[in-house]
């Protein structure tokens, strides 16, 4: 280590960026972060059980059309730091999403994701499950430093894209035996689950508006996420079993079958039909 009043600020900034990266850590492994005190505290605690419990809460369930929760893509409750992470995930927000071609905040992320990955119906902004949800998850970015991202929404531990370029196109037959092989123990041999484990196809699974529609998109979260805590696919299997998970039938998104009434809307933030 360098000496001197140079090096003994290097050594206090590296002490300090160490130290941070350790609480990053253990936040996604343990979550040792204290509640907040008071009301605030009730409602990250509120948030974190809708977060779980999505599809059954008496808050969010009116809103849900299928039977995923948050946690079914946001894992361990959005703590797990590849899978659709929570973590820091706030800091990037307001941010620019090409597919509302608008500038969109973390509330409208969240509420978007009620359209799409749970097929069902945007609760009102600054509903009791708007605010609470995203109170949640900013309390998963408590100590990082803002940095909004003008590119997409995503967060900085966002799923690591894969490039499909670089592999052979996706082959849903081979993916049919990964599938039976590494995924149909949890989610059943025809896609649709358990009380444990959320369908991965059919009428209660994320429609076709939803990201995880897209190969690209499954197949990235897959890599990262599946199967749980034995996450060894090669990039070439999770490509492939996105592509065959992906053939099967899913709920079509139509944007008009999925807001509310105009009065209980707020203002919507797209501009894409679908």
């Amino acid at each position: 280590m360098r000496r001197g009043k140079f090096g003994a600020a290097i050594t206090a900034f590296s002490v300090i960026a160490v130290s941070a990266l350790s609480a990053n850590m253990a936040c996604a492994e343990e979550s040792p972060l204290p509640y907040p005190a008071g009301k605030l505290g009730e409602v990250v605690r509120l948030g974190e059980e809708i977060v779980m419990r999505t599809d059954e809460h008496p808050l969010s369930k009116p809103f849900v059309g299928n039977t995923l929760r948050c946690t079914s893509c946001h894992l361990e409750g959005g703590k797990h730091p590849q899978a659709g992470s929570f973590l820091q995930t706030a800091v990037a927000y307001p941010a620019w999403s090409p597919r509302e071609k608008r500038v969109i905040t973390l509330e409208d992320r969240v509420l978007n994701c009620f359209m799409r990955s749970q097929n069902g119906v945007r609760p009102p902004n600054g509903s009791e499950v708007a605010v609470a949800v995203t109170t949640y998850i900013t309390w998963l970015s408590t100590g990082a430093a803002i940095k909004m991202n003008a590119e997409k929404p995503l967060g900085p531990n966002h799923v690591p894209a894969i490039d499909l370029a670089k592999h052979q196109p996706a082959d849903v037959e081979r993916g049919k035996i990964v599938y039976q092989q590494r995924c149909a123990d949890c989610h059943g041999e025809e896609g649709a689950g358990d009380l444990d484990n959320p369908p991965v196809w059919g009428d209660q699974s994320y429609n076709d508006g939803a990201g995880l529609s897209r190969v690209d998109k499954l197949a990235s979260w897959v890599k990262v996420g599946m199967p749980v805590d034995d996450a060894d696919l090669t990039e070439q299997e999770a490509i492939d079993v996105a592509a065959f998970i992906n053939s099967h039938a899913r709920p079509h998104f139509e944007l008009k079958d999925h807001l509310p009434p105009p009065e209980r809307r707020g203002e919507y933030n797209g501009e894409s039909p679908n």
